[in-house]
């Protein structure tokens, strides 16, 4: 599943960042598989567009699980990097994720905590009820947003960020995400990705400061549309 810029959706673009619509399969920044990156095809549309001579700058600010789709923000200057960095340390930032899921959670919206211990060699997160030695809390928030026929749309807002964290939390409660067999999904998608998706990101912009929202379609797959 190779990028390239045709099919690059863009979300939002100046000066000071880059806001793209990630498809299943981009990986953000580089990784052991050598498959280009996110953040390589976008800098190659920047260059194009721009008709840059050189490097072109282009800081990641975040990541998205390789098979999930949705927001990603990237920063054109070293300026907005930084800024971005300390809002998203300082959880200034609210991202709201849409998930397809098997089972129904236990009610219609909740808190769920868990803490989560990450397995390295099998880039896994378990979640317990407990605490756990080299265990971090995990804290989201989800609604039932959607029954569909055999799957419910579930919305999701972090209070933490962890690894795979609500791939976990959701698996967790008996909800695993369409197409995630890592976390208990029954079958996978013909696509290798997961029906987890970035659906919303709202910050105080970097340079500018003022309010910016950025809503990310969903993939044009026929789950996805039902969600609609």
């Amino acid at each position: 599943m190779h990028s390239n810029r045709s099919n690059l959706q863009v979300l939002y673009e100046d000066n000071h960042l880059l806001i793209i619509n990630k498809r299943a399969g981009d990986i953000v920044q580089g990784d052991k598989t050598g498959d280009k990156p996110l953040v390589e095809v976008c800098k190659e549309y920047i260059a194009k567009k721009y008709d840059k001579p050189g490097s072109v700058f282009l800081g990641v600010v975040h990541r998205l699980d390789r098979p999930t789709t949705g927001v990603v923000i990237f920063a054109r200057t070293s300026k907005a990097l930084s800024r971005l960095n300390k809002l998203f340390q300082e959880r200034k930032t609210e991202k709201t994720y849409w998930a397809v899921v098997s089972g129904a959670p236990p009610q219609q919206s909740d808190r769920l905590t868990h803490y989560l211990v990450r397995n390295q060699k099998q880039n896994k997160s378990y979640a317990y009820t407990e605490e756990r030695p080299n265990s971090k809390k995990a804290v989201l928030h989800y609604t039932v947003l959607k029954k569909l026929d055999r799957y419910l749309l579930l919305e999701i807002n972090l209070e933490t960020g962890r690894h795979h964290q609500i791939r976990s939390q959701l698996s967790a409660i008996g909800c695993p995400i369409k197409g995630d067999l890592k976390y208990g999904a029954k079958r996978s998608n013909p696509d290798g990705s997961i029906h987890l998706h970035a659906r919303e990101i709202s910050l105080i912009h970097p340079v500018k400061k003022e309010q910016l929202i950025c809503t990310a379609p969903p993939p044009p797959d026929n789950t996805w549309q039902a969600c609609q």
